[in-house]
Parts: C-alpha cells; sequence; structure tokens
C-alpha cells in the first residue's frame, strides 16, 4: 500500500488532528470492527501475559471495546481503568460498562500520559493508539511509567501494507488506498504497527516480543472484510473527497460494499486486511 509512507517513525513532529471523528455512527462502526479484530488482540493480550486479578489500564479506551476485553481477561477480582480524551467517546463507553454490569470497569477523561493515579498499574493495554500519536515514543514512555516493574505493556497496531488481493480486485485495492492517503493526510501512520519495535526501544523499553495476525477470504467468504473496509471507507469519504484523493461519485458509498463483494466474486480473488501487529514486553 503506497511507498510515501514517512508516518510511522517515532518522534515525528507534527501536528495531525484525528481522521475519524467521534461521531455516533462512528462509535458504532468501531463495535462492528472490534468483533472482528478482538479475537487477535486477546491473542496478543494472552501472549503478553495478562491474567486474572490484575489492575490494568487501557489506553485510548474510545467506546470501550478493548477495556471490555481486557476485563473479561482479568476477571471480576481485577480491574480496568480506560482512558480517553473525548467525553462523547467515553460517555458510550460508560454506558455500555453499566449495560454489562461491569462494576470493575472504569472510565477517565485526560491524556493517559498525564493524568495521576494513586498506584501504579500491573500491565498498560492500548489498540490502534499510537498511529494517532505526533511522537509516539514519547507518548508510550510517558503512558509506561504507570506500570509497575516487570508489569507487561502491550500494543496492537495496524500496518496497511499488508492489504492487497489476488487475482487482483481493483476496487478493493483502490478504497485500501483511498484509506491510506487519507490516513496519511492527517499526519497518521499508516504502517505503525512494523514501527512498534523501534517504538518502544526508543521509549526505554526492552526490545518487544511481537505477533501478527490479518482477516482473509476468498470470494464470498471475504465478506467480513469488505464489510470492515467499506464502512471506513464511509466514515472518511468526506476527508478523501476535500483531500482530491476521490470523488464521492468514485467512491459511492451507498453501494462500495456490494460492489467489492460482487468484484471479489467474479474474480474469485482472495482479499487480505491490513496487517495487525501486536508488540509486548515487560517494563524494567
Amino acid at each position: 500500500m503506497g511507498g510515501e509512507d514517512e508516518a510511522a517513525a517515532p518522534g515525528r513532529i507534527v501536528t495531525p488532528t484525528y481522521a475519524l471523528g467521534h461521531t455516533e455512527r462512528e462509535l458504532r462502526r468501531l463495535a462492528t470492527q472490534a468483533a472482528l479484530i478482538d479475537p487477535m488482540t486477546r491473542r496478543f493480550f494472552l501472549e503478553a501475559g495478562i491474567r486474572p486479578g490484575m489492575r490494568l489500564l487501557d489506553i485510548g479506551s474510545g467506546a470501550g471495546d478493548v477495556a471490555f476485553l481486557a476485563a473479561d481477561l482479568v476477571g471480576p477480582d481485577g480491574a480496568v481503568v480506560g482512558v480517553d480524551r473525548v467525553p462523547a467517546a467515553l460517555a458510550t463507553a460508560r454506558a455500555r460498562a453499566e449495560e454489562r454490569s461491569l462494576s470493575h470497569v472504569t472510565f477517565h477523561e485526560g491524556d493517559p500520559g498525564d493524568l495521576l493515579f494513586d498506584e501504579p498499574f500491573d500491565a498498560v493495554v492500548g489498540r490502534y493508539i499510537l498511529m494517532f500519536q505526533d511522537r509516539p515514543a514519547e507518548f508510550l514512555h510517558r503512558v509506561a511509567r504507570h506500570v509497575k516493574p516487570g508489569g507487561p505493556v502491550v500494543m496492537h497496531e495496524p500496518d496497511w501494507d499488508g492489504a492487497r488481493s489476488f487475482p487482483p480486485a481493483p476496487l478493493f485495492d483502490r478504497s485500501c488506498d483511498w484509506i491510506v492517503r487519507a490516513v496519511l493526510a492527517h499526519g497518521h501512520a499508516s504502517r505503525m504497527g512494523k514501527a512498534l519495535h523501534e517504538t518502544f526501544v526508543a521509549a526505554g523499553l526492552p526490545a518487544p516480543t511481537m505477533g501478527v495476525d490479518t482477516l482473509i477470504g476468498g470470494g464470498a467468504k471475504s465478506a467480513p472484510l469488505v464489510g470492515l473496509m467499506a464502512d471506513l471507507t464511509e466514515t472518511l469519504a468526506d476527508e478523501i473527497a476535500r483531500q482530491g484523493i476521490a470523488t464521492h461519485a468514485e467512491m459511492n458509498v451507498d453501494s462500495l460494499g456490494r460492489r467489492m463483494l460482487d468484484e471479489a466474486v467474479a474474480l474469485d480473488s482472495v482479499l487480505v486486511g491490513r496487517y495487525e501487529i501486536g508488540a509486548w514486553c515487560r517494563k524494567p
């Protein structure tokens, strides 16, 4: 996906704005995405050593999907504290936690690197957070200060270099390219996954253990991935058009998912999603 991505370099000095927004529609999209991505995140967390009874910090909680996954892993004897900067997202997260009777999950507003807590955490986790930071290594360093020595630091980030099709499905490939170019236009990192190693090291942490997963499907069985890409394109459609990357008519988001799937079936293509990369270490 595109060879011009410089956005993954830790310590980059830019002033990005968040490309995806925090609308009700976007919060619903995140929940749909979580249903597909959570099994991968769960595997990363388990391999990193997230266990029952832990008190855990979830950074960039959004609508709470990762916090709820973590709450299941730490169990009722553990606790999850989620932090996000956006009040609207936190309101949704709190309402969802109440609906699920998750009394051991709480949410706080603010920058997780700047907030003060009464005691250190057993672990810190985050998904799709570092890609939106202008200085990801500095941010990770500040966040890791909240963790006890020996506690896991676990990050899950995407890498759009993995998205492709074979035999080529042109509409799917174009959609992925539109998304990547919109992400880069905002100063975000489309390849943060592979940058996790250098980011951990630059943050003063040990070189991490890493893992990779992805969504993949051929023909009609690519439907879940197609839905994910169509939803994300719709979220970014106005920005894609504003940047001159593609017009609304070219995207035609109302029928984009159906057309992508029809194309994959007609061509018998295998569609591969972005890389989902996890990295974890123990804080020294």
